[in-house]
């Protein structure tokens, strides 16, 4: 059987920004121009009956079955396709839907993760509602927020570390120190009624933050009925933006930190005094604590100067390079083992490019003898 878990464990590593369309961008500006989303500066109104119309749920689900056609669940719903559209329809106008339960697996990414994955009615509905409301809400993100988004991801943000190190440092010729952080247990622990409350402020129609709350309520972290967000959600993924922009905010505008980067719950400052970097640490966790109820993960809470090497987004990163991670270098060796598919060849050598990392590159070039004529390192 084929396994139909795979798009949630994708969701589960950051990469919604592979399912988003770009044409989602101009759809924005469409919908503006008819008066359905407000402009600048007002909260989003009359956007309900965008978000269930047939249009965009035929266009949702075209979205959806990129790579899962074949997938036992998705060819369920598709062989009664019309009849399903119309009941998950008939059941949004009426605003008698609710969000069904959640199948839950682990998967090891390197550590142990819980991730969770809903109905292909459901995961729907996710792509309906992120359609819609993800080109409002990435305007107002703040540039260096990367997880998640179209144009951002890793690469990006350890490329922007590079260039913060850089104007910190003044071309090298200082010592630029920088706060790693990380929040402990994060998406076990966003309460719903917080984010509820934000995703008002933003959003000016019931029915939006009817349907909202039903996909966020639909989910419970550990037993504790109102808390926590599920891996494996395409929802979540924009939550989890929505959400920690307010601190995204804070770090900007209140503490004024200008060489900021944040990829979901982890995220670095870079300054040239240390002792700053000291001072705005109680800040910080004051800030998660008394507002969004999360808190710092104080065993990856470190400063240290960026040529000592800075553990971030799977790399340790320096002033003039950048090595994988030892876990990772061990973790795709194992992965390519001896047979090695040229998809997945592919794939490793693709990561490396990234990086100075040609003695590793050369060694899996030895061994697996790669299919791709001329690859660069």
């Amino acid at each position: 059987m084929l396994n139909s878990r795979a798009d949630c464990v994708s969701l589960s590593l950051g990469n919604m920004h592979g399912n988003i369309n770009p044409k989602q961008i101009s759809l924005f500006d469409a919908l503006q121009d008819r008066g359905v989303i407000e402009r600048e500066g007002v909260r989003l109104r009359h956007i309900f009956n965008s978000i269930i119309s047939f249009d965009n749920l035929l266009v949702s689900w075209q979205e959806f079955l990129r790579g899962k056609r074949r997938r036992r669940d998705v060819a369920e719903f598709s062989l009664k396709f019309t009849d399903n559209l119309s009941s998950l329809h008939h059941d949004l106008a009426s605003k008698t839907y609710r969000h069904g339960g959640y199948e839950a697996f682990k998967i090891n990414d390197p550590k142990p993760r819980d991730i969770h994955k809903a109905s292909v009615r459901d995961r729907l509905v996710h792509h309906a509602i992120c359609r819609i409301l993800y080109p409002y809400f990435d305007r107002k993100f703040i540039y260096d927020s990367y997880s998640c988004r179209l144009g951002k991801g890793t690469h990006r943000a350890i490329d922007r570390l590079r260039q913060f190190g850089r104007m910190v440092s003044r071309n090298n010729t200082r010592t630029c120190w920088v706060l790693k952080c990380d929040i402990r247990k994060f998406f076990a622990s966003i309460e719903h009624g917080i984010l509820k409350s934000i995703l008002a402020k933003h959003i000016d129609d019931d029915d939006v933050l009817w349907l909202l709350s039903q996909v966020v309520d639909s989910f419970k972290s550990t037993g504790k009925i109102g808390i926590g967000l599920p891996l494996g959600n395409l929802t979540s993924q924009l939550l989890v933006n929505i959400f920690m922009n307010e601190f995204d905010q804070f770090m900007k505008c209140k503490l004024k930190t200008k060489y900021y980067i944040r990829y979901a719950d982890d995220f670095v400052i870079l300054h040239e005094d240390r002792r700053y970097l000291e001072r705005i640490i109680p800040k910080i966790s004051d800030f998660l604590g008394n507002k969004l109820k999360l808190a710092l993960n104080y065993k990856k809470v470190f400063i240290k100067t960026l040529d000592s090497g800075v553990d971030f987004l799977g790399w340790v990163n320096f002033s003039h390079h950048r090595t994988l991670r030892t876990s990772t270098k061990k973790r795709m060796l194992k992965r390519l083992g001896n047979n090695a598919k040229p998809a997945t060849l592919a794939s490793c050598l693709g990561l490396l490019s990234h990086g100075n990392t040609h003695k590793i590159a050369q060694k899996i070039c030895t061994r697996h003898s790669p299919v791709q004529d001329g690859f660069q390192f």
